[in-house]
């Protein structure tokens, strides 16, 4: 197979080649045609490309990183008893903080609200612009991009890479792939430290791990993160959105004919050719056959051969054949976001259009316009104060000396405010009943809960069984906040013998 280097011959250099375009002999090595499960990976050489989309990468990687890395060391002040980082997943103490969102296990749909608008999020914008989320923002994406932007830092760019990988073993190799190899390990090992920043106080595990006094399983977290980031960034690259990611396969199912893609313009670039700058009459298409755009792809296509599952849309194609196309005197777009139905409506010669609204793009924006109301509104009302009440079911009641029938109960109070409260509990539905707490220093109208915690009360219910409405009568038991009046109540049962 040809390897991806540049053609140095300059005695027979193309026209093309003659007014400044350098023509690549790059392989799209992992289009479909070429790629077998079974052979070894053919290594890829992406060329640094220049342009506007690859300075947008550019910074979208630096903002996506910096995001992932500074996050964890954020503060944001909740007052004495909870914690100041901004963005912390609690796992001892069971919350989740996130700015001034305190999200409780009990309040897991608000977790369930956010994936549905990631997803629905991710179909809207796939819908819109092809596999923008890939190109731009998927971490394999930006650590990848990462990883590459060290090895040509250390190795030169992809003819000086091939070279390299092609010289004998030397001093001068070694030492520019160790510098590269130990380079990732340490972005790798990083990526791992913040990643456990987010769960524990950023400064004080900082502390601990330096000290090697963390706990054991933030060096195994730290350690199994550096080689994944290593291996995946480093080594596999392409191999993970070809073969282990499953969006490429499901994006099939939400494109539709307008939706912009990555499009090569196969009615102005066929018949491919090299000609002279400002010779128009060749009887060729623009295309100028150089190959810039396989050797700048990271994914070792060819975007001449039509949509394929494994571009992910970087656009830096575009970047590469606009640079050519400015060389030769050609109009740019020859490579560019565009979509199917347009090229069908070039070739009847009509005007094109972007039709951004659309069924499925309405449905889409509907539906994450819902959903994120009801968030918010749940968010806006609900209550720093909850209760959860469980009756027991063996026995479901007792008959007491006096002939009055006794319910059992575990009240679970819920202070979601970050400071001491005391509660009353009271009881509604059951004339006649008495309610007595288990413990000598509580009782029904003194149960105190500390900040931004849940305490669990037994609770005994008694009541005559004239009170009683067969075997089950329907009652409530409020719980209120002495000091504010704020109450909130629950729904039960009290179960009694068949009438």
């Amino acid at each position: 197979m040809v390897d991806q280097a540049v053609v140095q011959d300059a005695t027979a250099k193309p026209a093309a080649q003659r007014e400044g375009v350098e023509r690549s002999d790059a392989e799209p090595v992992n289009k479909k045609e070429r790629r077998s499960l079974y052979q070894k990976r053919i290594k890829i050489y992406p060329r640094l490309a220049r342009g506007s989309f690859r300075r947008l990468k550019w910074i979208v990687m630096a903002a996506t990183l910096a995001v992932y890395y500074v996050t964890p060391w954020l503060r944001w002040d909740r007052g004495a008893n909870a914690p100041d980082q901004a963005v912390l997943i609690d796992f001892p103490g069971r919350r989740f903080y996130f700015f001034f969102i305190e999200i409780w296990p009990q309040e897991v749909y608000y977790l369930t609200g956010l994936l549905i608008l990631a997803a629905i999020g991710l179909f809207l914008v796939t819908s819109l612009a092809g596999r923008v989320w890939c190109g731009y923002t998927c971490p394999q994406t930006v650590w990848t991009d990462l990883f590459i932007a060290v090895e040509r830092f250390f190795q030169g760019d992809r003819a000086s890479r091939i070279r390299l990988d092609k010289m004998p073993l030397s001093v001068n190799k070694i030492v520019r792939k160790g510098a590269t190899h130990v380079t990732w390990l340490v972005i790798g090992a990083l990526t791992g430290g913040a990643w456990v920043f987010y769960f524990a106080d950023a400064p004080t595990l900082a502390t601990q791990l330096a000290t090697f006094e963390a706990p054991a399983i933030a060096y195994v977290t730290i350690g199994t993160l550096t080689f994944t980031t290593y291996l995946l960034g480093g080594l596999a690259r392409e191999q993970v959105c070809t073969y282990m990611c499953p969006w490429p396969r499901i994006q099939g199912g939400l494109l539709d004919e307008e939706s912009l893609v990555i499009t090569y313009h196969e009615d102005r670039g066929e018949p491919r050719g090299a000609r002279k700058k400002g010779v128009t009459d060749t009887g060729l298409g623009d295309c100028v056959d150089c190959n810039q755009c396989v050797a700048v792809c990271p994914m070792g296509i060819d975007i001449r051969d039509g949509q394929q599952l494994e571009c992910i849309t970087c656009a830096l194609c575009i970047d590469a054949c606009d640079q050519v196309m400015d060389k030769v005197g050609l109009p740019r777009g020859l490579i560019s976001y565009d979509t199917l139905a347009n090229v069908e409506r070039a070739r009847a010669g009509e005007k094109p259009r972007l039709r951004l609204i659309r069924p499925r793009t309405v449905v889409y924006t509907a539906i994450i316009v819902v959903v994120s109301l009801i968030m918010l509104f749940t968010l806006a009302t609900r209550s720093d104060l909850d209760v959860n009440v469980l009756r027991d079911r063996n026995p479901l009641f007792v008959a007491l000396s006096d002939g009055s029938i006794r319910n059992g109960y575990t009240v679970k109070i819920i202070n979601k405010q970050h400071d001491a409260r005391v509660f009353s509990l009271r009881l509604e539905g059951l004339a006649g009943a008495t309610l007595d707490v288990v413990g000598a220093d509580v009782t029904a109208d003194d149960l105190p809960v500390g900040p931004d915690s849940l305490e669990s009360y037994r609770v005994f219910v008694a009541a005559p069984p004239a009170a009683l409405e067969g075997d089950s009568t329907d009652i409530r038991f409020q719980v209120v906040d002495k000091a504010s009046g704020t109450a909130v109540s629950y729904d039960s049962v009290f179960r009694g013998p068949d009438r």
